[in-house]
């Protein structure tokens, strides 16, 4: 008896179709063991990894199209991981990553779903320093700066996992918390531009939504830490 219920629903991301594994809704919540509770995940939070949210389509049908040659790839907070699971298909170089102790489970249910072999992935914390993850090109998120620190803890996080030359993508559906990471991010030698992107198909411009792109220079690694 797993607690919760769920539904297997077809999306089309970047003109294939992937068959994702997704609560129903956000009323549900299972936490037998206190996991979660230990993770310090909420009742009330719980269930936000397990659906599909525009910003993870957003950052999917990017993914799509990307730049990934050569590079390894880390998605952070990656809930149901639906980039991950387009770039796993494109044969590219990714780990996936949340702290939800069920982000795996679901993650490595909709690989066997489509028919692809797992992604990879790890529990990550970003305020805890996680030793054996190591350095990734490209860092990818999707409604990653929904709280007021999420801002910190995850600028925090890039010094230790993020190469000299690296860039960092975040698909945000405008919650007013990027500010502050821009800033940091700034500070760390990346330049930074924006695309204001549709969220939803009754919105009107200006669009809230954004695609937030960094991208460090060796240059820019030298001007931070001068």
């Amino acid at each position: 008896m797993l607690g919760y219920d769920t539904h297997i629903q077809t999306l089309q991301l970047g003109g294939h179709d992937y068959r994702i594994r997704s609560l129903i809704d956000l009323q549900q919540f299972a936490d037998p063991d206190h996991s979660a509770e230990r993770a310090g995940i909420s009742s009330a939070q719980w269930s936000l990894f397990g659906h599909v949210w525009p910003s993870g389509r957003l950052l999917a049908e990017t993914m799509a199209t990307y730049d990934i040659e050569g590079k390894r790839i880390l998605e952070v907070g990656c809930g149901l991981g639906l980039a991950s699971l387009v770039l796993r298909l494109r044969g590219a170089d990714i780990v996936a990553s949340d702290h939800h102790p069920l982000a795996e489970p679901f993650l490595a249910y909709n690989s066997a779903l489509n028919d692809m072999p797992a992604v990879s992935y790890r529990t990550l914390r970003w305020d805890v320093p996680h030793h054996t993850l190591g350095r990734f090109d490209l860092i990818i998120g999707s409604d990653v700066l929904y709280e007021r620190d999420h801002a910190e803890r995850l600028s925090s996080l890039l010094p230790r996992h993020a190469h000299a030359v690296s860039e960092v993508l975040i698909a945000d559906p405008g919650r007013g918390n990027s500010a502050p990471f821009t800033r940091a991010l700034l500070a760390q030698g990346y330049g930074t531009s924006e695309t204001r992107v549709c969220m939803d198909a009754n919105e009107k411009p200006p669009f809230r939504g954004r695609l937030l792109r960094y991208s460090r220079d060796a240059a820019g690694m030298a001007r931070a830490t001068a």
